[in-house]
């Protein structure tokens, strides 16, 4: 008798991946993916979330696996929708977010044939997945389940890692795609609702010379810093027990989790541009948890040819400016608990150094403050501040590349209570809406809020498409300057060789549309923020009402790259006698 094999691998796969903790589908819809599609609505245990534009649910998924820890399934049918998954796939491999990527296809008799929809998809992402897999068209043997239970498994441990990232199946489906109603092939799992396949990751510690060697910089040198950025996974009791044995102040940006304690510094971005400060708080020594801070300033203060340190577990290069001088291949956390533990009694470094960073913190921080208080009209860095300083405890803020991430960094006060997120693995503006709205499926009741500017709003809209039918809750403060703000801040800005009108036509790329428009198109409401002091008490209305509300800060560009120098004048001007 002939079985449903198709409909059978379908619902073995979702059947194994929700044994192996994935709670989130993300669908763009399309025929060739009806099997997979129709199995993943049918089990009550997934989460479907349905997005019609593949870069927008590719988005999506990045968000959900950025926020939970844990892949989603992204699935597309075949062609032009498979290669519009492209930049989720990318920001997942450099990013490490987890996600199952899942390409439908044609069957190997219908490809190089001029069938419809076909593109050769098997390497269609190249080097940057963790794993791909073509198992070609399910079939019908004995011993069939395992192999599909052990694909699902061997999925998810790919994508899981270390490190996480994306994995790539191609799934070739023949004709009928729907259930044919004949009896299903038997594929049983592990009993009790056991994995098939269970993958222990263990840790990658340092070796007790690598600790001796560190623990030695660090007496030898006291004038040191400790930098961290996104992907640093350090618990911040860590970090701040071996800055106070140590001596060292902690140098991190908003994405690595270190930017609050006593020994945190938050204001680097402003004080290095003085060269002055910059020469007198030049470390002797650095060690980088993570990746580098956005901040352009801090990495071409830092100097080359001091002792620098570099950690990452996964032997990534994270050196942009090429100024490591030693690469450690483990654990960031063990390595900074075992290098506090062998510092031992010398954890009473002369105060000094640490003090003369605390002290320029302090005032560099009121020197901000007041800069972006004296004015009462809209600025971009002010509305970084005050959206981290307003948003209620336990909130997530989804920040977009370009100048959002960066205003956060340079103005934004340290929460120990407020999670900042950004897909910074590429630091793309593509799926930016989508991220925000899978980050919200995930999270509850608690806020999350996005900050993002015009362009990047605009290249993701159709996010938005269905977002009041799926029930989605976020705030997005679009920062509206009519078009790319960053390029006012680069050379091209005031190079002799570009025309003012070729500036504004190749770089600025005015768009002109009214956004608040585009939100009236997707039912959603939208209030625009006229004063300064309007923004907090807009935010708080639109967390309490609930839904994606969109809250839109007019800007200039020029005056913005201006206002952005006055307040590092500002800094500069106040720290220079501490």
């Amino acid at each position: 008798m002939r079985r449903d094999v198709t409909t059978s691998f379908a619902r073995t796969l979702v059947d194994e991946w929700v044994r192996n903790g994935v709670a989130h589908a993300v669908v763009a819809p399309g025929s060739r993916s009806t099997p997979l599609a129709l199995a993943l609505s049918a089990d009550a245990r997934v989460r479907v979330h349905v997005l019609v534009d593949e870069r927008s649910a590719g988005g999506f998924a990045v968000g959900i696996g950025r926020a939970t820890g844990r892949p989603a399934v992204l699935l597309c049918t075949s062609g032009t929708a498979a290669a519009l998954l492209h930049a989720a796939v990318l920001e997942a491999h450099h990013g490490r977010v987890p996600l199952i990527v899942c390409t439908a296809d044609r069957p190997p008799e219908l490809r190089g044939v001029g069938a419809g929809q076909t593109v050769d998809q098997s390497h269609l992402y190249g080097d940057a997945v963790r794993w791909r897999h073509d198992p070609g068209p399910p079939d019908d043997r004995p011993g069939v389940g395992d192999g599909w239970r052990h694909l699902a498994a061997r999925a998810v441990a790919h994508a899981a890692g270390p490190p996480a990232g994306p994995v790539h199946l191609n799934l070739p489906f023949r004709e009928p795609l729907v259930p044919t109603g004949a009896p299903l092939v038997d594929a049983p799992g592990r009993p009790d609702g056991a994995r098939f396949v269970t993958t222990l990751a263990a840790g990658r510690p340092a070796d007790e010379g690598t600790v001796a060697a560190l623990a030695a910089v660090v007496r030898a040198h006291p004038r040191g810093v400790l930098i961290a950025g996104w992907g640093a996974e350090v618990a911040p009791d860590v970090a701040d027990r071996f800055a106070a044995v140590a001596g060292w102040p902690i140098l991190a940006d908003p994405l690595s989790g270190l930017r609050t304690g006593p020994h945190a510094i938050s204001t680097y971005d402003a004080v290095v541009r003085d060269t002055a400060v910059a020469s007198r708080l030049a470390p002797e020594a650095v060690l980088q948890v993570g990746a580098p801070p956005t901040s352009k300033a801090l990495g071409g203060w830092l100097a080359r040819g001091i002792p620098t340190w570099l950690v990452d577990p996964v032997d990534a290069w994270l050196d942009p400016h090429r100024s490591a001088t030693t690469r450690v291949v483990c654990d960031a956390e063990p390595l900074l608990r075992a290098v506090t533990s062998a510092l031992g009694g010398d954890g009473s470094p002369d105060a000094v150094w640490p003090d003369a960073w605390r002290a320029v913190e302090a005032v560099a921080r009121r020197a901000i403050d007041d800069a972006l208080d004296g004015d009462p009209e809209p600025f971009e860095g002010r509305v970084a501040r005050d959206l981290v300083g307003t948003l209620p405890d336990d909130s997530t803020l989804v920040v977009a590349s370009s100048m959002p991430v960066r205003d956060v960094e340079s103005f934004a006060a340290p929460r120990a209570d407020l999670r900042v997120v950004a897909n910074r693995g590429v630091n793309g503006i593509d799926g930016f809406v989508g991220t925000t709205l899978g980050i919200a499926a995930t999270t509850g009741h608690a806020p999350v809020v996005a900050l993002v500017g015009d362009l990047c709003f605009l290249h993701d809209q159709n996010a938005l498409i269905g977002c009041v039918e799926r029930g989605d809750d976020a705030v997005f403060v679009v920062l509206d300057n009519d078009g790319g703000g960053i390029f006012s801040f680069l050379p091209q800005a005031d190079d002799e060789h570009v025309s003012a009108d070729g500036f504004r036509t190749l770089f600025a790329t005015p768009h002109g549309i009214d956004l608040g428009r585009i939100a009236a198109t997707h039912g959603l409401p939208c209030t625009e923020i006229e004063k300064a002091n309007a923004l907090v008490p807009a935010l708080e209305a639109a967390i309490r009402d609930g839904g994606v509300h969109v809250l839109l800060v007019r800007t200039d560009r020029a005056d913005n790259a201006t206002r952005h120098a006055e307040v590092w004048a500002a800094v500069a001007g106040a720290v220079a006698s501490v």
